[in-house]
């Protein structure tokens, strides 16, 4: 069995032992695509799935899944009318695809007019682990799975600070107030009451830590533990960095409607500058040099799969 948390004592690549290659890749059906515009998308595409098929079949030596199909599957959205399944990450665009499954499957008429609370709490789309164990399996080999990802520093950055720079009603309360409590000196009255104001350099020894005073969080939790790509066999792998692009083709292949775009708009604080290399420059300034390489350590397998050049 996969632990649910991996300690930071480990070999990243020990948490891969005992777990088997799914079968080959399946070529992608490109039915819907039309036009030639897509050849250097659809050869990017390719590459990406390659690439990640041979790390797996690098860091895998058996063919058994040890890990319980539930745990597996939590993560994954199903939109049954065009036979999708989509393992979101979050900070990689999810807002945005959970607007597109909700117009794909006939929930909304347009992706522009859904809230952000709609989207993350209406409850409107069902995951892969509410069916049963027979619905489970016919989606997981019948339906096209997809996934986004992003620069794993610059997803980081950016869930540091949609949840700690802007008021949050959760974060505050459930992780500021720990982190603050258990990694700032002589913290004053106020912080330790609200849990506001968490400095980045507080938030990575938070996450460092192997006995955090609070659990991890999807925001910031490894793709490699979200969407276990090495079990599950992903037919499209998106890129934050190349997101509309690989979005608009990848709603080519799945015969999408001919007017639905993926949406360009930024789901909150829309006035704040997009998290961009730059940026995460700035944030990582503040950490020793130890501190980046060990959270460059804790992303480890997340850059490898996804061929990120490391920082």
């Amino acid at each position: 069995r996969v632990p649910a948390q991996q300690r930071t004592s480990e070999s990243p690549l020990s948490w891969f032992r005992g777990v088997y290659l799914p079968p080959a890749l399946h070529p992608l059906n490109k039915t819907f695509v039309k036009g030639g515009e897509w050849q250097d998308t659809d050869s990017t595409q390719e590459k990406r799935r390659a690439f990640l098929q041979d790390f797996c079949g690098k860091y895998n030596s058996r063919k058994k899944l040890q890990t319980h199909l539930a745990h597996l599957v939590s993560r994954i959205y199903v939109e049954d009318r065009h036979k999708v399944l989509y393992c979101e990450v979050p900070k990689a665009g999810c807002s945005n695809w959970k607007r597109v499954l909700m117009v794909l499957s006939g929930l909304a008429a347009s992706a522009n007019n859904i809230s952000h609370d709609d989207v993350h709490y209406g409850k409107h789309l069902r995951k892969l682990d509410s069916y049963d164990l027979k619905g489970i399996y016919t989606r997981l080999n019948m339906y096209t799975k997809f996934i986004f990802v992003r620069d794993p520093m610059e997803r980081l950055v950016s869930a540091f600070r949609d949840k700690f720079e802007h008021p949050n009603s959760y974060y505050h309360p459930v992780f500021g107030k720990a982190i603050i409590k258990k990694y700032r000196h002589n913290a004053d009255e106020e912080a330790l009451k609200t849990g506001s104001g968490v400095k980045f350099k507080e938030f990575i020894q938070y996450l460092l830590d192997s006995h955090r005073p609070v659990g991890m969080d999807i925001h910031w939790e490894q793709v490699s533990k979200l969407c276990y790509p090495c079990l599950i066999n992903y037919d499209f792998i998106g890129k934050f960095e190349t997101l509309e692009e690989d979005a608009n083709y990848f709603l080519q292949l799945v015969g999408a409607p001919a007017n639905l775009k993926f949406p360009k708009f930024k789901d909150r604080h829309s006035s704040d500058e997009r998290t961009s290399t730059e940026v995460v420059r700035q944030y990582l300034k503040e950490l020793s040099k130890e501190e980046r390489e060990l959270t460059h350590d804790f992303y480890y397998l997340d850059y490898l799969m996804f061929n990120y050049t490391s920082p």
